[in-house]
């Protein structure tokens, strides 16, 4: 592998971005990983990678960011890994106008802007890769999960959108959709919904009761998790592949409800995801 080639990775500070980035590394790649506290800009460091300091919810952030990229790198990135985002669980009729535009800011708007950074470079250059890590939950909805589904739908739609329009520029764009992955998503997760979410006075409480007990189970919560590895296996084909694929899934239900919303009606499809995200009626 050509050591030359640069990768930029949100989101590095655990789970998924930081296993990714440290095993890129030892692959030859020139990693840039990047965290939105100093600390755990520190920590990637002290890890061996290089490290930015890189807050999706900033645009200056965001800019600054790059332009420390662009002078170490001579102005070239091969490619780029949006992986950075959370999760903010909770019923759509306790989502805040504030809590849905922090979803959005972090898991889509901040994604967007350093995406259209990047295109520039790369139409320069003739040549790039922009990975998306999208979920299972960017093509099936799941009760009280809508602050993130909708993130998650938006975001597929722009990369469709976007990769018709990068047709034919030798840049290509994947998505990657995984289903339950061991990380410190639940934990942020709970951190979300104790700022946004008023679960003492909702109609929801007793729903909110059961979800932080599994939010807060050690280990994995759902059936067919897998570690990071699993995520990172389809980034590496994404980056070396001559044509890399539109659509990764990555852990057995996303399989299972990518073949269920083929043959099911919208109906029994609900039904389905209401079971197997803890919903229930009301």
């Amino acid at each position: 592998m050509n050591t030359q080639k640069s990768i930029l990775i949100t989101g590095c500070s655990s789970g998924i971005g930081l296993y990714t980035a440290q095993q890129l590394h030892e692959q030859g790649f020139r990693v840039f990983a990047s965290a939105r506290k100093a600390e755990d800009v520190e920590h990637l460091k002290s890890l061996g990678l290089e490290s930015l300091q890189l807050d999706l919810n900033d645009s200056l952030s965001i800019k600054n960011a790059l332009i420390r990229l662009m002078d170490k790198t001579g102005g070239q990135l091969y490619a780029l890994f949006n992986n950075g985002a959370y999760g903010l669980p909770g019923a759509v009729e306790d989502l805040s106008r504030d809590a849905m535009r922090a979803q959005f800011e972090t898991n889509l708007f901040g994604t967007m802007e350093l995406t259209n950074l990047v295109l520039p470079i790369m139409r320069k250059q003739g040549y790039g890769r922009i990975i998306q890590n999208s979920s299972i939950l960017g093509f099936v909805a799941m009760p009280y999960r809508g602050a993130y589904n909708s993130s998650k739908f938006a975001l597929e739609g722009l990369t469709d959108t976007l990769r018709q329009e990068l047709a034919g520029t030798n840049i290509h764009i994947s998505l990657i959709e995984p289903g339950p992955i061991m990380s410190d998503f639940r934990k942020n997760a709970v951190k979300a919904f104790e700022k946004y979410i008023d679960s003492n006075n909702s109609v929801h409480k007793s729903q909110y009761e059961s979800m932080l007990d599994r939010l807060h189970k050690e280990g994995a919560a759902a059936p067919f998790t897998l570690g990071p590895e699993a995520v990172c296996e389809k980034v590496v084909h994404a980056l070396k592949s001559k044509r890399p694929r539109v659509r990764y899934y990555v852990t057995k239900p996303t399989y299972i409800m990518g073949y269920l919303k083929r043959i099911l009606s919208s109906r029994a499809m609900d039904r389905v995801l209401i079971l197997a995200g803890g919903g229930g009626r009301r």
